[in-house]
């Protein structure tokens, strides 16, 4: 079996994240796919994400209808800052002859050396790296092991959408319907 681990903030989710999910569930044959929400990110310590259960339910309804990805809220559950490496044994202990494969913005891979129990989560998963429109791509380095996606890019992030929000401005060309319309009315980021 091979299971895909998409963790992130999510804060909020697009469409962008939706795209990377079906890219990677479809060029890396995954049998299920988990995203994952962290709690806090431990490379953001001074950032303060929208309240979980408002990442949670935008993130059930992005998915609503979907019935290839499933959400993880563990890292939520558990509190702190949210280490990959966490996360990574629980799942290899849950599915001990799963494939596990993570995924990975290509900003990151030049600093998985810099995370927790690096060589630990090199022997555990593969990576997925995610291409960012524009920025230049960073090969994984050994011991790391994975392949890029060559899914469709997409330009767009979470810090946009905020930004857009906050300057009254319209996303619903960025997420899917029903999140826009959750964001636009419970108004977090003005």
């Amino acid at each position: 079996m091979k299971i895909g681990l998409f963790g992130g903030s999510f804060d909020p989710v697009h469409l962008g994240h939706l795209l990377v999910a079906r890219a990677a569930r479809e060029e890396a044959g995954l049998d299920r796919l988990f995203l994952i929400p962290a709690a806090q990110s431990p490379f953001k310590p001074g950032a303060h994400p929208a309240p979980a259960a408002e990442r949670l339910r935008w993130l059930r309804l992005a998915l609503a209808g979907d019935t290839t990805a499933e959400i993880d809220d563990q890292e939520i559950r558990r509190g702190g800052p949210s280490y990959t490496i966490d996360t990574v044994r629980n799942y290899a202990g849950k599915y001990p002859a799963a494939e596990l494969f993570y995924l990975i913005g290509a900003d990151q891979t030049g600093q998985l050396h810099l995370w927790r129990e690096a060589m630990e989560l090199a022997r555990l998963v593969q990576f997925l790296v995610i291409p960012r429109p524009g920025e230049a791509l960073a090969e994984l380095a050994a011991p790391f092991r994975g392949r890029l996606l060559r899914g469709i890019p997409l330009g767009v992030s979470s810090s946009e959408i905020r930004a857009r929000l906050k300057a009254g401005l319209t996303v619903a060309h960025l997420t899917p319907p029903a999140v826009a319309e959750a964001l636009e009315n419970k108004r977090l980021y003005l």
